[in-house]
């Protein structure tokens, strides 16, 4: 997609856009949006920054033990003051995705846990029918970088390998979850951009 640079700051800026999950999916994911100039985002995690996040998650030392949300917000808002990050200190479950979400153009799904994804999916494909939902799935490991790929399926987007699962000899390693996050942000702001042409 060609588009002149400040239009499309201009377009994004109006955007909202949902981070289900601050992890290394959404903490990377949520910097290159911002960095893009999408201004509005409504992030929702639980969990508290831990030393070994920092291998791969947007985040510092010296944010260890504070909620990975309120660590992310000042991150984001250190790229671009006029950010505008509404967090949510919470699980999501059904309940709370609807609540949460709610006036989001598009949603990225950052979990790890497979139950979690399929959960917020399902939760909210059928809550927002006309949000669109940007998910990953196979992000482990290092090398085959050029197995990752999107697939798209009406509102679902998929960012991944759809295969290497993450384990014991198969960690998340800062390079392909940095790939995921990054194809997630793109092809947010792709949606985005159709979405106001």
């Amino acid at each position: 997609m060609i588009m002149d640079r400040e239009k499309m700051r201009k377009l994004l800026a109006k955007a909202v856009v949902g981070i289900a999950g601050a992890g290394g999916l959404g903490s990377n994911c949520s910097a290159s949006l911002v960095r893009a100039g999408v201004h509005r985002l409504i992030i929702a995690d639980f969990d508290k920054v831990t030393r070994s996040n920092l291998d791969r998650q947007y985040y510092f030392l010296s944010q260890v033990g504070r909620f990975k949300v309120d660590a992310l917000k000042e991150n984001l808002v250190a790229i671009d003051p006029q950010a505008e990050i509404t967090t949510h200190r919470s699980r999501i479950d059904p309940e709370t995705a609807g609540r949460i979400f709610a006036g989001c153009q598009v949603i990225v799904e950052a979990f790890d846990a497979a139950e979690a994804k399929v959960m917020l999916i399902e939760t909210c494909l059928r809550a927002f029918p006309e949000t669109h939902i940007v998910a990953a799935s196979g992000l482990a490991g290092v090398g085959r970088f050029e197995a990752i790929k999107v697939m798209h399926r009406g509102r679902l987007h998929l960012c991944g390998d759809f295969e290497s699962e993450t384990g014991p000899l198969s960690p998340p390693v800062a390079p392909r979850v940095g790939i995921v996050a990054n194809l997630q942000a793109d092809t947010v702001l792709e949606l985005l951009l159709a979405s106001q042409r």
